[in-house]
């Protein structure tokens, strides 16, 4: 497992089918080393602390293999523009940890902090208008790629390139099953 990119944005505004909001969600890549500390990234604004951010949501991971599939799907919406890591909204690009091997409670022990995964993202507008297309909310929540949140267990810095230990926790909670629970429930309102 590693660590392809790590992902920051100032809040700004972002227009969506609602109008102009206030959103962090258009992550670039740094290319050193970036502070984290218990609120998530130095340099790393969120707008809606309801959904992203706070300690619970402070840092946001997504698997780098699904990039290819988001990629195709914004081809077939003729939306045009390569996705750069950050484009999912995600601090950390990982490489070879996908949302079926990650349970809350994990740790992932990186070489100067840990992180505890907490949660699955669950997609909003903001992600469909980011991605160019409409469909995208629904194909996150049918395809299951909705990477995870975490909360920091110690504090430190993170870079592209580190190494990423997962360290099981408790066993109880599939973060690929709690997200198709959680969007199940809001289907069915």
């Amino acid at each position: 497992m590693e660590l392809l990119s790590v992902n920051t944005a100032t809040a700004t505004l972002l227009p969506t089918t609602q109008g102009l909001v206030q959103s962090g969600i258009r992550k670039r890549p740094n290319a050193g080393r970036v502070a984290v500390g218990p609120q998530g990234l130095a340099g790393d604004e969120q707008a809606d602390l309801t959904v992203h951010g706070g300690v619970a949501k402070a840092v946001y991971a997504y698997p780098a293999e699904h990039y290819p599939f988001w990629q195709t799907v914004r081809g077939q919406a003729k939306v045009a523009g390569e996705l750069p890591f950050g484009a999912m909204g995600e601090n950390l690009s990982l490489r070879g940890l996908l949302e079926g091997r990650v349970w809350a409670g994990d740790r992932l022990r990186f070489p100067d902090c840990e992180l505890i995964v907490t949660a699955p993202r669950i997609p909003c507008f903001k992600f469909a208008a980011v991605m160019g297309f409409a469909q995208a909310v629904s194909l996150m929540a049918q395809s299951g790629y909705c990477g995870f949140y975490l909360a920091v267990h110690r504090e430190g810095s993170l870079a592209p390139g580190d190494s990423v230990e997962l360290i099981p926790g408790p066993r109880e909670l599939r973060i690929d099953e709690h997200f198709r629970a959680v969007m199940r429930k809001k289907a069915a309102r």
